[in-house]
């Protein structure tokens, strides 16, 4: 065993790898950088991945699988949004699963890491017909209000939420697939007890399709909320990891 690897401060089982990726483009994107009224269009609704977003979602599954990264993910969390349900089994599922068109049929844990659709992960509620979600299970979407906006503190409520649940998970290295302020938010929440030039760094816009990859630790035992590691704790963490399995 390495005697650097050793030096890294907290047990392996105290941390996540968490790899946080924002849906591939979605039609209302597209209506809305020419329209923000089009947004309030009910055509809109559930918005799936536009031609733009398919092309951004399969050049993700090549980096992914060029990278290996695939192979080391134990489970994808996705928003149960259609178009990141696209952008999550399109990167990540097996290749029966990942068509050109963006549809998909039923998620196969055979071929792929488990992928679970998580409504606390889900976009901003309320009002935007392209964020209401399609019936899952034979349930509508109880909770979307077609007249109240979400308010941003409580999306950082839910976004804690989020993370408490995440952190329940036995997974360590966990896929995140979501929404550019839903992502945004988890970072801020993560933020909290890092370097005060990490959520700056961090935080800013994702673009479609980013992937953006941290370290979190939780520190509860020793009375301190969970962490995060700055971006270059990622790449130390795993050569780390490396050098403590040789």
């Amino acid at each position: 065993m390495n005697t650097t690897a050793a030096q890294f401060p907290y047990p392996w089982q105290r941390c996540k790898i968490i790899h946080l990726v924002r849906h591939g483009q979605a039609m209302h994107n597209v209506e809305g950088d020419k329209n923000r009224e089009a947004l309030l269009s009910p055509h809109l609704f559930d918005a799936e991945l536009s031609p733009l977003g398919l092309q951004q979602v399969d050049k993700l599954r090549k980096d992914v699988h060029a990278s290996g990264l695939l192979k080391r993910i134990e489970l994808v969390v996705t928003s149960p949004l259609y178009r990141a349900m696209q952008t999550a089994i399109g990167a990540f599922g097996s290749d029966h699963e990942s068509r050109a068109d963006g549809k998909f049929s039923a998620i196969s844990a055979l071929y792929c890491p488990q992928i679970m659709a998580v409504e606390l992960c889900r976009d901003r509620l309320g009002v935007r017909p392209s964020d209401m979600r399609r019936r899952m299970d034979g349930e509508d979407d109880s909770m979307w209000n077609p007249d109240v906006r979400e308010p941003e503190e409580e999306i950082s409520a839910r976004m804690i939420q989020f993370m408490k649940w995440l952190w329940t998970r036995p997974e360590q290295e966990i896929v995140i697939v979501s929404h550019g302020i839903i992502l945004q938010h988890i970072l801020y929440v993560l933020g909290n007890d890092c370097d005060p030039t990490a959520p700056s760094a961090l935080c800013k816009r994702f673009d479609n399709c980013e992937l953006r990859s941290v370290v979190i630790v939780d520190k509860s035992l020793m009375g301190k909320d969970s962490v995060l590691c700055s971006p270059r704790d990622v790449a130390k963490e795993n050569v780390l990891r490396k050098e403590v399995s040789n």
